[in-house]
């Protein structure tokens, strides 16, 4: 694995001394010779390096790039290539990415980009690149394989440490963090390249790749190793708090964050398992059918009884009053800052002059009279474009202020909560569209309903209302691109329903607003992205550690 930045879970300890100001409660030997056996060799310095693997290794930014934090450049290329977000900047590609080869206005001019996703991503899937900050497919992997790494040395060291009180139940809390976020990584890698590696020992690598299914399911072999600690393997629920609420950053445990019951934390490991069946197969709905067939996907569709699964897990998943994880900006010692650390934070304020601009495509799913709407947006300017990014919408800084009204981004220091893990509107909707695809319509558009109501939209009901399973679906898809912006899980949602695909194999977007250069709003444009679905291995990864005997192609061979 990439090896040439932070992917020490030492390094990560290292940092979290200074930032994390952990000095007072660690022994940390000799500070200008640190070593892992010299510094973490008690309860708290296991703390600190557990807190270290996370929160620096996994979560902050390991090389120069747009914004500072996984949050805001990875994060940032879903939202783009869902086309929630353009930009204008030419940082790590950010301006070319998201566009579309064609699209076709309201009067029928067919209007070609020469602007080809997969061109970009394979001409700047080189070192020489990276180097220059422009591989996109560089920086989701940098950082989950240093999260899954830094994991594998904290693993390597639990059991070698002494605890007070309940030993047992505090390092099945720490063996249960290491799982929990191995999980998380391996499900972020196998969401979005088509092939991975599978390293579960600390210091040791590997250049035997696997297909992003086999990474999926390394992913949910151990979010079942981490549910299973947390049923079966925690004896004392006072050391178990205790020691989890060091664990999560003090100004984290805010609002939906907080220190999980282990009760909350099975049921985020069920979402974010039914998460992983969902996001990695086809469900689609192009043009409002859902029975398109989609060629040369490197997705299975999904089947009635994936669809039965997901609604097993989410049944049993993250509930309205459950704590999850999330990530708040800090005065001092954050992980991410206020004004860059996060899409939303790039997308604040002015569209002529920010870094991500409001999709036009974004805002249609907001009903009129959707209370979200004028709490967040307004149209005091317009941002006009040759390619596809134009738009009258600029994203209000914390909210207009209307009362119990879901609030889509802030720049002020600790006030926009990310998500960084699964959340009640996404576990409510995927119980939604399971119902939806089975047949349940009413069922499925009442979790429709409760995610507009607990979200402050104040909107009517649509359960009840008649609708068939294809008006139900739009209902969905509406709500998902709503609810569920800047959490990582747009492109994804765009993929598996079939848009981000050529027209010509069954793919593209339909009925689309679209604000041209002229000022022209068009409100029924098809839009053909013709996007790879699952991104190629990083060249820095590849080239210097190339495929091995019996390996997985390590570029997608469907594009």
């Amino acid at each position: 694995m990439i090896r040439n930045k932070y992917v020490s879970g030492l390094l990560g300890f290292l940092i979290l001394c200074s930032t994390f100001a952990c000095k007072k409660e660690l022994n940390v030997g000799n500070p200008n010779l640190p070593t892992v056996g010299g510094n973490v060799n008690n309860e708290s310095g296991i703390i600190a390096l557990s807190i270290g693997a996370v929160y620096i290794n996994g979560f902050q930014k390991g090389d120069v790039w747009l914004g500072d934090s996984y949050f805001s450049l990875p994060y940032g290329y879903s939202e783009l290539l869902a086309d929630v977000v353009g930009a204008q900047a030419s940082n790590q590609l950010v301006s070319t990415i998201s566009i579309p080869e064609y699209f076709i206005l309201d009067n029928n001019t067919r209007v070609n980009t020469n602007i080809s996703n997969v061109s970009q991503l394979r001409a700047n899937n080189t070192r020489a690149q990276t180097g220059s900050g422009y591989n996109p497919l560089y920086y989701q992997w940098l950082n989950m394989y240093a999260l899954n790494g830094a994991c594998n040395k904290v693993l390597s060291i639990v059991d070698n440490i002494t605890f007070s009180g309940d030993a047992k139940t505090k390092s099945n809390t720490i063996k249960a963090w290491c799982y929990w976020w191995k999980g998380y990584a391996y499900a972020s890698i196998g969401s979005m390249y088509y092939s991975g590696l599978i390293i579960d020992q600390d210091g040791a690598g590997s250049n035997r790749y696997v297909l992003k299914d086999s990474v999926i399911a390394a992913s949910n072999k151990y979010l079942h190793m981490a549910s299973d600690i947390l049923s079966t393997g925690i004896a004392s629920s006072g050391d178990y708090s205790s020691l989890l609420g060091q664990l999560i950053p003090a100004f984290c445990q805010v609002g939906k964050g907080g220190v999980l019951t282990t009760d909350m934390w099975i049921r985020n490991i069920n979402t974010l398992l039914a998460r992983n069946i969902l996001v990695n197969k086809l469900a689609p709905f192009v043009n409002g059918n859902p029975d398109a067939v989609i060629t040369k996907a490197s997705a299975d569709v999904m089947t009635a009884a994936d669809w039965n699964e997901v609604l097993t897990l989410a049944t049993n998943g993250v509930k309205p009053t459950d704590y999850v994880f999330t990530g708040r900006s800090a005065a001092a010692n954050g992980f991410f800052t206020a004004d860059g650390g996060t899409v939303a934070a790039l997308t604040v304020g002015v569209n002529t002059a920010i870094t991500f601009r409001l999709s036009e495509r974004f805002v249609q799913n907001l009903k009129p009279g959707d209370k979200r709407l004028a709490n967040n947006f307004n149209t005091t300017t317009k941002y006009l474009d040759d390619l596809s990014f134009g738009t009258r919408y600029s994203m209000i800084d914390g909210g207009a202020g209307a009362s119990g009204v879901y609030v889509y981004g802030s720049k002020s220091t600790g006030n926009y909560e990310l998500f960084i893990g699964p959340s009640y509107e996404e576990n409510a909707l995927m119980l939604a569209e399971a119902n939806i695809r089975l047949g349940n319509t009413d069922a499925g558009l009442a979790y429709v309903d409760a995610v507009r109501a607990y979200m402050g939209a104040g909107i009517p009901a649509v359960a009840g209302t008649g609708l068939t399973k294809v008006g139900a679906l739009k209902e969905l898809v509406m709500e998902r691109r709503a609810a569920l912006v800047f959490r990582g899980l747009s492109f994804y949602d765009n993929r598996r329903w079939g848009w981000t695909y050529d027209i010509s194999n069954g793919g593209g977007s339909y009925g689309n607003t679209f604000l041209t250069s002229a000022s022209v709003v068009n409100t029924n444009v098809t839009i053909n992205y013709n996007f790879m679905d699952y991104w190629d291995v990083p060249a820095d990864e590849a080239d210097l550690n190339p495929p091995g005997e019996d390996s997985a192609p390590v570029k997608n061979p469907n594009f």
